[in-house]
Formats: structure tokens, C-alpha cells, sequence
């Protein structure tokens, strides 16, 4: 049972203070880091394919995903407050499920941020692509735009801007932080713009038929826009930097989830209600799924230009509305902000390759920090590659409920590991306390397993086999190098005899002879 040891609560603290990260985050970047990372490809791409599978009852699946990520945000901002460190959902499964389910959770985190990261930065080439033809009526070569997936060598304005994301990562977080908040600004503008001219153009009779595909579709099509909201779990990967973390973390997720919901429910209400969502049907009457070669041949042949059709469904709600420059505009803002999200989704999933290498499950150089930028850049620069290069020749795909699968891995540990530690670890400091825990922390569990029932079996299969893939990497490496299979004590500082080389530490509640929870 080796696998299962448990890390103490003591002990990560302790740890976390060995190769500490500079606090320079607060309140406010908290909450726009969390808003730079919710508001991007899924509102202003993803709304589309929802309205191809729900139509306007795609309400409905906004509804469900933010129902189900504010139970897990709930969780979070306990834990987040209780255990102040980088890691997330990997630093609290691993201090309630044991190093095994730990590591499948940081691994499902790759998934989350780092294939998320890609999926971004290929949306956003296709955004600076038209914004250059657009305003500069410059047109650049196919084969420079595209990967070898749509006929092309290599998505060139895609690996650019990961890049630049990669480049402000390493020079500072604060200065990252900085950045991120002005453009959260760019697109909090110019959804308000959207809000403020399509609701008021809304006429009823776009409503009809609400739930053309039935009741199931509103699930289905909350398991891809649950897209959109990803994000702001990433504000408790950023625990270690941030000023004041027991009240600003909690601040941080609940306020920057809640101010999207709204403005996703406002954005959806102005698309289907100034323009219209019904989905695209072929000739038996069936609604073929968003990204479909059935779908690429209706939409070549439709003249009404419906909005399921576009790739830039609020600029094409709005110039088709009569707003044709507003609509410019929001797709050159939609450029501008993108590449927040990369940013965010980046600085994640670097936090947590930091973390699962300083408890020694990675190469330990991976948790070395720039002596001047006092960032961990190469974990920082190792991650930019490898989102570089899933830019630079894959397609977005099924991208996005792949990420999906990933996520919903980790909310649903971190909705069992609340439970947990109420029950295993009642007394420790609490700033933030979940209300209603047994009612909240079932339901987000329940919530992200009916979710991920409903992604398609491609986004199923490639979670199974990416977790059989981190398995394989655990047993090979991380298995016998861990700090608590070498029996190190971070409590104690240094190698405690009493635990012997791969050994199971005693589970909390058990006393070592120094004193401390195990």
C-alpha cells in the first residue's frame, strides 16, 4: 500500500516554506487572474457550439455549468484558505487520497491547462489572422496559419504568441498579473459592449422553439461550454504568491466565477434573442455535432449565415444586427484578449509541475527558481514548449472537452477531499468554511460525474489513456524518488530514520516521536 501514503498538512506547509515564492498578489489581481482565465474561447468561440446542440436552451447549459463550478469553487476557497500553498487539487488529494491518486490528479491537470493552453493559442492565430485582413489587408500564406491537420506546415501566429506568454511568465508574476489585468479590461469591455447593444434587440419569437433537440441536449451541451468557465481554480494555484491568501483566495474564486456567470448568461441572452441559436439541420432532421464534416458541408451551403456557423459568433451577432464596426472591433479586442487566458492557463500548470517536483515526484531542477526574476522558469520554459508545439500542429478539435475531462477529474477529488478533512482533520484553521459542506461537496462530485458522462467517447477514451500513460511515468520514476518514499520529513527538515524508504507514513492522528501529525 505504498502507493496510498499520505502527505501531512504539516508537512506540505513546511515544505512550501523550503523553497518559498515571493507574495505579491492581492484581492483584486486574484480576481482578475480568475477572470482572465473564465472569459475566452468558450464565450467567444464555444457559444456557437452550443447553440448547435442545445439552441437557445443553451441557457440552460450555462446555467448547469456554473451551477456546477460554483459548488466546486465552494470547496476550493476552503481548502485554498486552509492550505495556502501552490499545487491545487494535487496538494489537497495528496494530503487526503495518498501520492497514487495525487499524482493522477496533477497529471489530469495537464489536461486542464496545458492542452487547454494550445486549444487557446490556435483560436486566437484564427482572431489575429482576420484582424490583420480586416485593418491591414495583409493575408499570410495558408501554410503558415495552418497545421499539417488543415493543410498547412505550422500555425505560425500561434506558436508566436505562446511564445510571449512564456517570455512574461519567466521576467515575474507580478508583471504578469499586470498585463493579465489590462487585458481582463479589453474584454470586459467588450462584452459589456455586446450586452449593451444585443439585449436590447432581443424579440421573443428567436426563443421559439426553446429546446429544439430535448432535454438531454442542455446536458451534452454543458459538458463542452463547462469550457468557458474553467479557470478559476488556477487563483489557488497562485496561493503561494499571494498576500493575505486565508482572505484573498476565497475573494478571488468566488468573485471572478460569479461576475463571468453573469456575463455569460447576459452574452447568450443577446445571441439568441437579437440574432437567433437554433441549430443547423440536414435533410432527416438531425442536428450533426459542432466540428463535423456534415456540419462543414451545411454551413458552406447555408445562405442565411446562421450564427452556429461562425467562428466568431458575437462579432458576426453583432454586425449582422446592424453594428458592423462595433463587431470589428469586438473580434480585434477578442485578439487582444485571448492570449490572457494562455497567460493564466500557463501559470497554472507551471505552479503545479513546481509543486510535484519540489515533493519530488519530478525532476527536482524543475523547482529551481531564477535568481533574478525569482519565478521557476525552467518548469516555466519546459511548459511553454510543450504548448508551443501543440500549437503549432494540432487542431482545436476535441481539444476542448479534453480539457474538459481533466478538469472535472480534479474538481471531483477536491469535492471528496473537503469531506475528508472535515472529517479527518476537524480542528485546523479554517478562514473560509463551505457552507453547507454535505450538501455542497456531494453535489459538486455528482455534478462532474454526470458531466463527464456526457463528453464524447473520444475526450473519454483519451482521459483513460493519458491516465494509464502518468501511471506508467509514476511507477517508472516517481514512485521511488518521492520525498515521503525516501522518507523525508519536511516537518522535521531533514531524512527521519524512523520512516524507512518507501514505507507508509502513519495516518493522521498517529504521532511520529517528534511531535507531529504524520
Amino acid at each position: 500500500m505504498a502507493d496510498w501514503r499520505v502527505k501531512s498538512l504539516d508537512s506540505i506547509m513546511a515544505n512550501a516554506k523550503k523553497k518559498a515564492l515571493t507574495r505579491s498578489l492581492g484581492a483584486f489581481q486574484l480576481t482578475m487572474l480568475g477572470i482572465g482565465g473564465i472569459i475566452g474561447t468558450g464565450i467567444f468561440v464555444l457559444t456557437a457550439e452550443a447553440a448547435q446542440i442545445a439552441g437557445p436552451a443553451m441557457l440552460i447549459s450555462f446555467v448547469i455549468s456554473a451551477v456546477v463550478c460554483g459548488l466546486a469553487a465552494l470547496c476550493y476557497a476552503e481548502l485554498a484558505s486552509m492550505v495556502p500553498v501552490s499545487g491545487s487539487a494535487y496538494t489537497y488529494s495528496y494530503a487526503t487520497f495518498g501520492e497514487i491518486l495525487a499524482w493522477i490528479v496533477g497529471w489530469a491537470l495537464v489536461l486542464e491547462y496545458a492542452v487547454a493552453a494550445s486549444a487557446v493559442a490556435v483560436g486566437w492565430s484564427g482572431y489575429a489572422v482576420g484582424v490583420l485582413q480586416s485593418f491591414a489587408g495583409i493575408e499570410l500564406p495558408k501554410a503558415l496559419v495552418n497545421g499539417p491537420y488543415a493543410g498547412g506546415i505550422i500555425n505560425l501566429p500561434a506558436v508566436i504568441i505562446s511564445l510571449g506568454v512564456t517570455w512574461l511568465l519567466v521576467i515575474g508574476t507580478k508583471e504578469s498579473a499586470m498585463v493579465n489585468a489590462v487585458l481582463v479590461v479589453v474584454k470586459v469591455l467588450a462584452l459589456t459592449a455586446f450586452v449593451a447593444l444585443a439585449v436590447p434587440a432581443a424579440q421573443s419569437e428567436n426563443f421559439v422553439p426553446f429546446m429544439p433537440l430535448g432535454a438531454a441536449s442542455t446536458i451534452s451541451a454543458a459538458s463542452i461550454i463547462f469550457f468557458a468557465f474553467i479557470g478559476f481554480d488556477a487563483v489557488s494555484t497562485a496561493a503561494e504568491e499571494t498576500k493575505d491568501p486565508q482572505r484573498n483566495i476565497p475573494i478571488g474564486l468566488i468573485a471572478s466565477l460569479g461576475i463571468c456567470t453573469v456575463f455569460y448568461l447576459l452574452v447568450g441572452a443577446g445571441v439568441i434573442g437579437s440574432y437567433g441559436a437554433q441549430p443547423i439541420m440536414d435533410a432527416t432532421g438531425a442536428a450533426p455535432m459542432p466540428g463535423s464534416m456534415e456540419m462543414a458541408a451545411l454551413c458552406e451551403a447555408d445562405t442565411g449565415a446562421m450564427v452556429v456557423c461562425s467562428k466568431e459568433a458575437l462579432a458576426h451577432v453583432l454586425r449582422s444586427i446592424g453594428y458592423p464596426g462595433i463587431g470589428n472591433v469586438l473580434g480585434l479586442a477578442a485578439g487582444f484578449a485571448l492570449p490572457s487566458v494562455i497567460l493564466m492557463m500557463m501559470f497554472a500548470q507551471t505552479r503545479v509541475f513546481f509543486v510535484m517536483s519540489r515533493d519530488g515526484l519530478l525532476p527536482g531542477v524543475l523547482s529551481k527558481i531564477h535568481p533574478k526574476y525569482k519565478t521557476p522558469h525552467i518548469v516555466t520554459i519546459i511548459t511553454g514548449a510543450g504548448v508551443t508545439l501543440g500549437a503549432a500542429f494540432f487542431p482545436v478539435g476535441q481539444l476542448a472537452s479534453v480539457s474538459n475531462g481533466g478538469t472535472l477529474c480534479a474538481f471531483f477529488f477536491v469535492a471528496l477531499a473537503i469531506m475528508m478533512l472535515r472529517r479527518s482533520d476537524p480542528d485546523r484553521p479554517r478562514s473560509f468554511r463551505t457552507p453547507a459542506v454535505w450538501i455542497v461537496a456531494p453535489a459538486a462530485a455528482i455534478g462532474c460525474l454526470v458531466l463527464f458522462g456526457f463528453l464524447s467517447t473520444v475526450a473519454q477514451l483519451f482521459f483513460f489513456g493519458w491516465a494509464a500513460a502518468g501511471l506508467a511515468f509514476y511507477y517508472l520514476y516517481g514512485r521511488t524518488r518521492s520525498n515521503i518514499a525516501r522518507g523525508i520529513d519536511d516537518v522535521i527538515g531533514e531524512l527521519d530514520p524512523n520512516v524507512p524508504p518507501q514505507g507508509v507514513p502513519p495516518l493522521p492522528g498517529i504521532h511520529t516521536p517528534g511531535g507531529k501529525d504524520a
